[in-house]
């Protein structure tokens, strides 16, 4: 007698979300055509977010870059906490 077949098991998905890929400040800087350190004013202005490495490297998330390069600012600054600028913030005494 043959047996019945049962149907091929679901391959296991993992339950957390896949990481983005992390790009140096000289990726970065390639798909703007930019040089490096203007990727690193871009970072410490708030212009574009940046996560920083146990060695103090920054590393841009690929997402955020490529929303940028689309020109969907609204997305790639959803995750960037606003930064104060000499405008908005208030001197003591003032």
């Amino acid at each position: 007698m043959t047996e019945p077949r049962t149907a091929a098991p679901e391959p296991v998905r993992p339950s957390a979300p896949v990481r983005d890929r992390l790009l140096t400040p000289g990726e970065v800087a390639t798909l703007f055509r930019v040089d490096p350190k203007t990727v690193t004013r871009w970072a410490a202005a708030g212009r574009i977010g940046s996560i920083r490495t146990p060695g103090g490297h920054r590393r841009f998330r690929e997402s955020e870059v490529r929303a940028l390069l689309r020109g969907d600012v609204a997305e790639a600054t959803a995750s960037v906490p606003a930064q104060p600028t000499a405008r908005t913030m208030s001197t003591p005494g003032a």
